[in-house]
C-alpha cells in the first residue's frame, strides 16, 4: 500500500508540474524569446493553440481577435497565440498573422512542440488559462459560441 501511495505521489506530482508555465519561454514572431513566468501572474493569462492548416483554429482566433479590444476594456487579461506549426509550415505563421491583422499580447512559435508537449496538449484548437501561475481552465476544440464561455472563465477571476 504504501508502494502504491508513493507512486501515486509521484505521478500526481508529474500531472502538476506537466502543467506549469514558470519554465517555459519560445521565440515570438518577431524572433524574440518570451518567457511566460514573465507575464504578470495577477492576471489570467490565456494560451491558445493553434496552427495555419486548422480551420476551426482559424475561426476561433478571428473571433476572439475581434472582441478582445471589448474585452479588455472590462478585463485585464493577457491573450497568447502559440502556433504549433512545424518547421515545415512555421513559415506562413507571421503571414497569416498579419494578413488577418491579429494583434494578440504576443504570437508564439512552438515549432518543436515543446510547449504543446510540457502542457500536455493533444490537439489544437486548445486553450488554456492560468491564473496566479496556475491552470484554472482547459478547452479543446472550437464551435462558435465556445468564446464566450472562454471570456465567463476569465470574469470569474480576480
Amino acid at each position: 500500500m504504501k508502494k502504491f501511495a508513493i507512486g501515486l505521489a509521484i505521478i500526481s506530482s508529474a500531472l502538476l508540474s506537466a502543467q506549469s508555465i514558470e519554465n517555459i519561454s519560445a521565440k515570438n514572431i518577431k524572433g524574440e524569446n518570451v518567457a511566460l513566468k514573465n507575464f504578470n501572474n495577477e492576471k489570467p493569462l490565456v494560451m491558445s493553440f493553434w496552427a495555419t492548416w486548422c480551420l476551426p483554429c482559424m475561426e476561433e482566433l478571428n473571433v476572439v481577435n475581434e472582441k478582445l479590444e471589448e474585452w479588455k476594456k472590462e478585463k485585464d487579461f493577457d491573450f497568447v497565440a502559440v502556433s504549433t506549426d512545424d518547421p515545415r509550415t512555421v513559415a506562413k505563421v507571421k503571414t497569416v498573422v498579419k494578413g488577418k491583422g491579429w494583434e494578440f499580447d504576443q504570437v508564439l512559435l512552438d515549432s518543436s512542440q515543446s510547449i504543446k508537449r510540457q502542457l500536455n496538449v493533444n490537439n489544437v484548437p486548445t486553450t488554456l488559462v492560468y491564473y496566479k501561475n496556475k491552470l484554472v481552465y482547459s478547452h479543446v476544440g472550437y464551435v462558435p459560441g465556445d468564446e464566450v464561455a472562454l471570456f465567463e472563465e476569465i470574469k470569474k477571476l480576480q
